[in-house]
């Protein structure tokens, strides 16, 4: 296997600038182990785990691996301050965030000798986050699959990297990869290294159900659509029949159907009804949200849950990126991976060819 060093292997310590995002319901310890182990960075989604079932996933996954792994969190969480000192206290190397961190906690994080990286839709957000001492970014383009922006990978890249090219800060490109052409093309770019969602999803070390991942390998590439009914925010998913009902349904049947799903989160997760309303409060913060986008938000839980772990593809929605119609394998996270940084290093000697 070839060898890539870029500043995103030099911050956090891994083999391969390859990262697997914490997808949740997807990233447990099984595959976040499997990634690290195969010299890539893998992160636990612990947005869908209660504080128990994340310190049961950290002990598992530093059972199985002695290489650097990271935890993905909801920084208007309830309970953020109890799951950050919690990533603290196991020594975890890489701290994740869908929605980026106050300063304080950044650098909190930081003093404990965590590398922070957030996930950014925006120059202007990646921006911010440098200033506020992140280690790095990862931006995702439209192509990238559960809540995502409409700008493509192949524009809002190059502008992240441009409004941060004074600071230093690593930039990860997530959205429409899924081998080493993409690889290499995103280190050409100027990026430092690529994060991948629904490539990690199909691999035989993921533990979403195989009747699921044959629905994500029969996908075509029109097969997935951009949805504001799953939750009241732009959400890539594929195409199944639930969302094409939630598409064409009307707005109070789906709110409906959002509140007995809140309920059922509610009682797997164990929060009280005061804790989602504050959960909702701060996720409504600083954001136009009405309450049945709040409660559609919580019904998302549910619905992912439905697909990627009962297996249930009538009932669940099923997250995606739209690199699911060009994928048909399954291979483990090692054979990925290698095969990945292979063929980008074979791309970028191929392609220094055409230098005179």
């Amino acid at each position: 296997m070839g060898k890539l060093k870029t500043p995103l292997t030099e911050l956090v310590g891994i083999e391969h600038p390859v990262v697997q995002t914490g997808m949740g319901w997807v990233a447990g310890a099984r595959l976040v182990a499997a990634t690290s182990n195969a010299g890539g960075l893998g992160i636990l989604a612990s947005a869908t785990m209660t504080l128990e079932e994340l310190q049961t996933a950290v002990t598992k996954v530093k059972a199985a691996t002695d290489k650097p792994f990271g935890i993905n969190m909801r920084a208007d969480a309830g309970d953020a301050g109890a799951r950050v000192d919690l990533l603290i206290r196991e020594g975890v190397k890489v701290a994740s965030f869908a929605l980026a961190p106050k300063p304080e906690l950044i650098t909190k994080l930081k003093d404990a000798g965590v590398v922070v990286i957030p996930s950014v839709g925006a120059a202007k957000h990646a921006k911010k986050v440098a200033g506020w001492g992140a280690d790095a970014v990862i931006v995702q383009g439209g192509e990238g699959g559960g809540h995502t922006g409409p700008v493509a990978t192949t524009l809002l890249l190059p502008s992240v990297l441009d409004a941060v090219k004074d600071t230093g800060m690593p930039v990860i490109a997530a959205g429409g990869f899924f081998d080493g052409r993409g690889l290499a093309a995103a280190l050409s770019y100027g990026a430092a290294g690529v994060a991948m969602g629904t490539r990690f999803l199909l691999t035989s070390d993921s533990t979403v159900p195989d009747t699921v991942k044959e629905r994500y390998l029969q996908a075509a590439l029109d097969g997935t659509v951009v949805s504001t009914r799953v939750d009241g925010m732009p959400h890539r998913v594929l195409r199944t029949g639930l969302v094409e009902k939630l598409e064409s349904g009307s707005g109070v049947r789906s709110l409906a159907a959002a509140v007995s799903n809140a309920q059922k989160f509610k009682k797997y997760s164990g929060m009280s009804w005061l804790s989602i309303a504050k959960d909702g409060l701060a996720m409504r913060e600083g954001k136009e949200l009405t309450w049945s986008q709040i409660v559609m938000k919580a019904n998302t839980a549910m619905l992912l849950k439905a697909g990627l772990v009962d297996g249930n593809t009538d009932a669940g929605v099923l997250a995606s990126g739209q690199v699911a119609g060009i994928i048909n394998d399954l291979p483990s996270c090692a054979e990925l991976v290698e095969k990945i940084v292979d063929d980008a290093v074979a791309h970028l000697q191929s392609a220094s060819g055409y230098i005179q």
